[in-house]
């Protein structure tokens, strides 16, 4: 089987290029060690492999059905729900006294990763869980938390965030799902919600839905939205179940990719009996969602970032060993055919997909050790620095992984259209990722709108200082020929943002807003061009300090990868600059009627 990640690559991402072990030195993280952090990879990895890859496929073939009572899943994902579970995985990143490990983020999703490489439609429901018990963790109420967190911990309870509507999508200050207080304090919900991941399965006891919902007589728009713990099982204080809560599956939704994770349409309160317990304070609920929204835009980077490297370790392979063809200076008919892998356009494909499957892993590990830097090292510039570039981390794993998973495809000509090899099923699946949490566009707006701008300006000043400290540290002829065409292209972004921010503060909101998903890319050439750049000079620094080959080869590789994001993909940003300086108007001022 192919592996679900090179070790190599991993380990020089954590150790080398975001120094991991450097994390143990915050009190948080002090028991930790290199040793530990391996020993939980090596049972992550080992885990993804013997129960999550195996069933990628067969989930994709037997996607969950609903017999109008019940739905049912393949028994593989209950086995490794449970797997991951018992494993300690859904608390890792929690107190000790929680259960957990407090593991940093850092190597929480490097274990991640993994299981996003073998089966994300399976882990999603792990992943979801955690999300939704952080969120309770952070704002419920002390009951709320021993009624619900336990239990959602050890894997008898799932988690769901429950707020698109089927008529309202990312637009939710105009959702129109109702809160009616009662006199016990709880809420009487109704209204439907779609598109909900994990919003029915049969592999936990329980689904505890986070509810977004306007209690009655609240104002329109965000300022009225509260969020509810709505549980399909009504829980009692110690964790028991009570009767059936008024949540309704109207049906499940037939995808494209990503099967395995049920995707659906619930009815909270046809009977006038759904009930639900407000977290925090009403009017809140938008803000408190965030924080699971923030955390599920970097995962779904993560799950982008992975599909697409599966997929290019699958078109690797397969390149390494499929004969057809002869070089172009080749004359002689009788010769051997070569390898794929030999033809330059083929390592073209490899070669780009490369870049952007390894540059999205290093963008997601890098939020990871903000975070990290963050809650456990106490920086508000590295949560200020996150904010800015969650955009990012969401949008270019998941615009770049499925671009990896097309060329992987390309790689295998007429046998990657064919479901006889995987690299199908990974474009499908990965094709979701730019919809879901956010789409382009939408991140583009929050971007360009409002994250550059708050703290005026004081994140990008930050990610600048960041940049600088890279620059400053190569000294290598090769790298810094590299570094001087990353600072031409990195002026050109200085200038253009410095441009669209006068039109904002000037009052020229369309004009300058007309194409922020140029700059959103534009934005994220540049940082994943410094993260190469990083990356490339760390590898420079290592030559010599291995005399095997295949180290060598491993760091030649992240050489060639550097050169061709900078040089390939980079300079792209120019033309993207024009357009955006110029202030085209050809999209903003095309007529409805003229399509």
């Amino acid at each position: 089987m192919t592996a679900l990640i090179n070790q190599k690559d991993l380990d020089f991402l954590l150790y080398q290029v975001f120094s991991a072990e450097q994390l143990t030195q915050l009190e948080r993280y002090q028991e930790h060690d290199k040793a530990t952090f391996d020993s939980i990879l090596d049972t992550a990895r080992g885990i993804a492999a013997d129960y999550f890859a195996p069933h990628n496929a067969k989930g994709d073939a037997q996607e969950p059905h609903f017999d109008g009572t019940q739905v049912h899943t393949i028994a593989e994902v209950k086995q490794a729900w449970q797997q991951f579970a018992q494993a300690g995985l859904l608390c890792a990143q929690h107190d000790y006294d929680q259960g957990g490990m407090q593991l940093p983020t850092l190597i929480n999703m490097a274990a991640n990763a993994y299981f996003m490489s073998a089966n994300p439609a399976t882990v999603a429901y792990s992943f979801l869980t955690a999300a939704a018990a952080n969120l309770i963790q952070a704002f419920g109420t002390e009951q709320q938390k021993q009624t619900f967190v336990p239990s959602m911990f050890n894997g008898r309870f799932s988690g769901t965030m429950a707020m698109t509507e089927p008529n309202v999508g990312s637009s939710l200050g105009d959702l129109t799902t109702k809160a009616i207080p009662q006199a016990d304090g709880s809420y009487k919900i109704k209204g439907q919600k779609m598109f909900i991941s994990g919003g029915d399965q049969d592999i936990t006891e329980n689904i505890v839905h986070l509810v977004l919902a306007r209690i009655q007589d609240a104002p329109q728009g965000v300022k009225g939205i509260s969020l509810f713990i709505v549980p399909k099982f009504l829980t009692n204080e110690d964790g028991t179940l009570g009767e059936r809560n008024d949540v309704k599956l109207a049906g499940l939704l037939h995808k494209m990719g990503y099967r395995g994770t049920t995707s659906t349409v619930l009815n909270f309160g046809e009977n006038n009996q759904c009930l639900g317990y407000l977290i925090g304070e009403a009017g809140q609920g938008l803000k408190y969602m965030f924080k699971m929204m923030n955390e599920a835009r970097v995962g779904v980077g993560l799950g982008a970032a992975m599909i697409g490297y599966r997929g290019y370790l699958e078109s690797l392979e397969y390149a390494r060993n499929r004969p057809q063809g002869r070089l172009a200076n080749e004359k002689n008919s009788d010769s051997k055919p070569v390898n794929i892998i030999e033809h330059s356009d083929v390592k073209r494909m490899l070669l780009a997909q490369k870049a952007y499957v390894e540059g999205a892993l290093a963008l997601c590990l890098f939020a990871a050790r903000l975070i990290d830097e963050h809650q456990a090292g106490g920086s508000e510039d590295s949560a200020i620095l996150l904010d800015l570039i969650t955009p990012v981390v969401k949008s270019f794993p998941s615009a770049y992984g499925p671009k990896a998973n097309d060329l992987a495809i390309q790689v295998l000509g007429g046998a990657g259209y064919t479901r006889d090899y995987p690299v199908e099923q990974y474009y499908r699946d990965n094709r979701l990722n730019p919809i879901h949490e956010g789409t382009f566009g939408i991140q583009s707006l929050d971007l360009l709108g409002r994250k550059l701008w708050q703290h005026n300006g004081k994140g990008l000043n930050l990610l600048m200082q960041r940049i600088n400290t890279t620059l400053e540290q190569i000294q290598h002829p090769t790298i810094l020929d590299l570094s001087s065409k990353f600072c031409k292209h990195l002026a050109t972004v200085q200038s253009t943002t410095q441009k669209l921010g006068q039109a904002l503060m000037q009052g020229q909101t369309s004009e300058a807003l007309a194409n922020s998903a140029l700059y959103l890319d534009m934005m994220a050439k540049v940082i994943i061009s410094w993260l190469w750049l990083d990356m490339a000079n760390k590898a420079q620094q290592q030559f010599g300090q291995s005399e095997l080959v295949e180290d060598q080869q491993f760091l030649a590789g992240k050489l060639q990868a550097a050169r061709y994001f900078i040089r390939w993909e980079l300079p792209e940003i120019e033309h993207q600059a024009k357009l955006l300086s110029e202030f085209d108007d050809t999209c903003l001022s095309m007529h409805s009627d003229w399509f």
